[in-house]
C-alpha cells in the first residue's frame, strides 16, 4: 500500500482515498483518477496500481484503514503501565484477571506489563495466619529462600539507619 508523505498540501492516505472515492462516485475511470492525482499531488500521488486496489475496495465505501487480523487493540503505553501500577498499589491482592477486566486488556498483556515493565514476578497472595508461630515459620521459610547478599544488605541498611538515628539523637525519620 502506498504511504503518501505529508507535503505542503497536507494529504494523507485517508484524504487521498476520499478524493479517489469522490471521483469514483462520479464514474471516472481509474486512469482518469490517477491522472488527476498526478497533476495535483505530483510525486506524492499513489501509483496507478494503488489507485486500482483502492477502487476495488470501495465496495463497502470505506476510506479508513480496516482493523487487521492479529493487530493488538491496545498497546503497552506508559499510561497503561501507570494504571496497572496504581491498581496494584491500591490493592496488593488484586489478580491479573481483575486488572485485565478493569482496564479492558487481555490477561496476557497485563502479565507482560507486570513482568517486563514493572519487574513483578507474581502478585501478592492472600494468606491468613492463625498464630504468631505460623507467621514466624512463614517469614523464616521466605528468608531461607533469599540469597545471603539480600539478608546482608538488609542488615547493613538497618545499621546505617541506626547510626543516623543516633547521630540525630532520635529525630531521624525515613
Amino acid at each position: 500500500m502506498c504511504r503518501i508523505a505529508s507535503d505542503v498540501r497536507g494529504f494523507n492516505n485517508m484524504e487521498t482515498r476520499a478524493v479517489i472515492k469522490f471521483f469514483f462516485l462520479q464514474n471516472n475511470a481509474p486512469k482518469e483518477i490517477h491522472a488527476i492525482l498526478i497533476e495535483t499531488l505530483g510525486e506524492h500521488a499513489p501509483s496507478y496500481a494503488t489507485v486500482k486496489i483502492w477502487l476495488a475496495q470501495f465496495g463497502d465505501f470505506s476510506t479508513c484503514d480496516k482493523p487487521r487480523h492479529g493487530r493488538p487493540k491496545i498497546v503497552t503505553t506508559p499510561d497503561f503501565i501507570d494504571k496497572i501500577h496504581e491498581l496494584i498499589l491500591k490493592d496488593r491482592t488484586i489478580s491479573a484477571k481483575s486488572i485485565a477486566e478493569q482496564l479492558g486488556m487481555s490477561c496476557e498483556r497485563v502479565g507482560s506489563i507486570l513482568h517486563e515493565h514493572l519487574a513483578m514476578r507474581k502478585l501478592a497472595e492472600v494468606r491468613h495466619f492463625v498464630s504468631d508461630a505460623e507467621v514466624c515459620v512463614a517469614a523464616e521459610t521466605w528468608l531461607d529462600g533469599q540469597h545471603s547478599e539480600f539478608v546482608l544488605s538488609g542488615l547493613l541498611e538497618l545499621e546505617q539507619r541506626a547510626k543516623k538515628r543516633i547521630e540525630l539523637r532520635g529525630v531521624y525519620v525515613e
